[in-house]
C-alpha cells in the first residue's frame, strides 16, 4: 500500500474519513483433521486474473477462478486502487497469492493437497453488501463442494 502522504488529495480525503465496518459474526471454524490431511484453497483480494477473464472494475464484488495448474507468472494484476502499489506483485505474484509456496508445502507433505481451483477478489471494496450476500457465499459453497478443509486468505 502506498504511504498516506504519497496519495493524491482525493484518496487522502477518502482514507481519512472512510469508516471501517465491524461484524459480530466470525466465519472461524476449528480444524477437524490434521493439516497434512487437509485440502487447501487460496483466496486473495489482490485482483489477480488470467488472460481472457473479465477485468475487475472499481468496487467490483465479483471473483475470478484461478486453476491450481496456472503458472504464477501468468497471473495478471487487475487491482484498481490509487492507494495500491502492485509493483512487487508484478515481480512475484506469490507475495499476495503464494501458490508456488503452497505447492512446496504439498510436496513436503505439510498439507494434504491443493484444491483444483482458487479464487481472486478485488480489494478496496467500499460497498461490500453484494460481496457479503452473494459472491462470498457463492465461493464458500464452491469450496464446500470441493471438499476444502482450509482456506488461506491473503488480504491486500
Amino acid at each position: 500500500m502506498a504511504p498516506f502522504h504519497k496519495l493524491d488529495p482525493l484518496s487522502r480525503f477518502f482514507m481519512k474519513f472512510y469508516r471501517g465496518r465491524r461484524y459480530k459474526a466470525s466465519p472461524h471454524t476449528p480444524l477437524r483433521v490434521p493439516l497434512n490431511e487437509c485440502r487447501v484453497a487460496l483466496i486473495t483480494t489482490a485482483g489477480f486474473l488470467l488472460e481472457g477473464q473479465k477485468t475487475f472494475g472499481n468496487g467490483d464484488c465479483s471473483y475470478r477462478e484461478i486453476p491450481n495448474s496456472v503458472q504464477t507468472q501468468a497471473l495478471i494484476n487487475g487491482h484498481k486502487s490509487a492507494a495500491y502499489d502492485g509493483r512487487g506483485l508484478e515481480t512475484d505474484p506469490n507475495l499476495a497469492f503464494p501458490l508456488d509456496r503452497f505447492r512446496e508445502l504439498e510436496t513436503e507433505g505439510t498439507i494434504g493437497a491443493l484444491n483444483p481451483r482458487h479464487f481472486s477478489f478485488m480489494g478496496s471494496i467500499t460497498k461490500p453488501h453484494p460481496l457479503i450476500t452473494q459472491t462470498a457465499p457463492e465461493v464458500a459453497q464452491k469450496l464446500k463442494t470441493d471438499g476444502v478443509d482450509v482456506v488461506f486468505l491473503t488480504p491486500v
